[in-house]
């Protein structure tokens, strides 16, 4: 939600998500039904039987807890600091497209590179040295080909791809366990801040919420969910990383896995999920370009999205060329409000009017197009023509 939405659809938001006996199938199930927060409260509120909820949940949605909504306000009113709700259309599209995805996320950072081409790093808390030597190698260079590496902010493989990505001047993407202003573990505080500041820490839970071990595998379908593959890097057999990748698997995402020494009990989890079909991996260029593809395809999906074709064209021309695309009245206005300068997502808003959401995809596909691109600063310039 941006600074454009009201208090009143904050607050329905925050007091749903709160409720106790609502999890994020019925509640996006109820904003399907009804449209907004704000309607499918009412509807709770007075609408529906009294049978069909539990007494705590009654309770509650009839005197939420005035304090406690009023602190996730004023946390939500914070710089930087956003909710996406199921119908909000910068709500993350390949998340959006999961079995169980939440109903809403609590963003911490720059929400937009939620929609950016990612890859989901992930592996053993405690991860040998050449493990985190090859995490740091792996998540530079996919870093630096223009995707956005996303973890989960543990010990070990999660850590140290957040940090690698970081010190090459990219941004980062942390799933949290915890609500939104909690980290987990301590010692990452440091690197929390990093994130938000570079990039953004995520959550389905609300402000205050402690971590508790049913919230990690919770977590892990969001790190892999909105990712377009997820890298396994050191992980036993009974890592938590094979969770993540399941749920991958199972999301219809791409799964690697780096291979070790047969002596290393943190590569059986790796030979394990070869053997049941994970791509063998053993440089970051493979992944980039297995990936690349979907991340174009992704990036014309998303334009065709925001930007839907005009009924009216005719001919059999295909509007994704690049003909068509100089063409397209928001890329020019768009371009023209570029300039020749590096500018920023929220100067670019004030200058053209679009959301987070369309400007993302507009420069994405710009970008791969060799029109613009992005800098360490996260900021974005044209690129001369020819």
């Amino acid at each position: 939600m941006n600074s454009r939405t009201s208090p009143m659809a904050k607050e329905a938001w925050l007091i749903l998500l709160r409720a106790p006996g609502i999890g994020p199938a019925a509640l996006r199930g109820l904003i399907a039904q009804h449209g907004s927060a704000e309607r499918a409260l009412l509807h709770l509120r007075g609408g529906r039987p009294a049978n069909d909820l539990g007494e705590d949940t009654r309770r509650w949605l009839d005197a939420p807890d005035a304090a406690r909504i009023e602190a996730d306000l004023d946390w939500l009113g914070q710089p930087q600091h956003h909710l996406l709700g199921w119908e909000d259309p910068d709500f993350p599209s390949l998340l959006r497209e999961i079995p169980g995805a939440p109903a809403a996320l609590f963003v911490v950072g720059d929400a937009s590179l939620l929609w950016m081409p990612q890859v989901a790093m992930v592996g053993s808390r405690s991860a040998s040295a050449n493990g985190i030597a090859t995490t740091r190698r792996f998540s530079r260079a996919l870093a630096q080909a223009g995707f956005t590496v996303t973890s989960g902010m543990a010990d070990g493989i999660d850590g140290a791809a957040h940090e690698a990505a970081l010190d090459a001047g990219c941004p980062t993407v942390a799933v949290l366990g915890t609500g939104p202003d909690l980290v987990y573990p301590r010692k990452h505080q440091a690197l929390a801040a990093r994130i938000a500041e570079r990039g953004a820490l995520v959550s389905e839970f609300p402000p205050g919420t402690p971590g508790k071990a049913e919230h990690f595998p919770r977590r892990n379908r969001i790190i892999s969910g909105l990712a377009l593959g997820t890298l396994v890097v050191e992980a036993g057999l009974k890592s938590g990383s094979l969770i993540t990748a399941r749920y991958a698997s199972e999301q219809g995402r791409e799964v690697f896995a780096i291979p070790g020494s047969i002596n290393n009990p943190l590569a059986r989890g790796c030979h394990q999920l070869i053997r049941d079909g994970a791509r063998l991996t053993e440089t970051a260029e493979e992944i980039i370009g297995e990936l690349s593809t979907q991340a174009i395809a992704l990036a014309d999906r998303l334009r065709a999205v925001l930007h839907p074709r005009n009924e009216h064209d005719f001919g059999g021309k295909d509007d994704s060329s690049d003909g068509a695309r100089v063409r397209d009245p928001d890329y020019i206005r768009l371009l023209a409000a570029m300039g020749h300068d590096e500018i920023g997502l929220d100067v670019l808003g004030e200058r053209t009017g679009f959301g987070i959401a369309a400007l993302s995809s507009m420069l994405l596909v710009l970008e791969l197009d060799g029109e613009v691109c992005s800098t360490r600063a996260g900021t974005y310039t044209r690129l001369a023509a020819g």
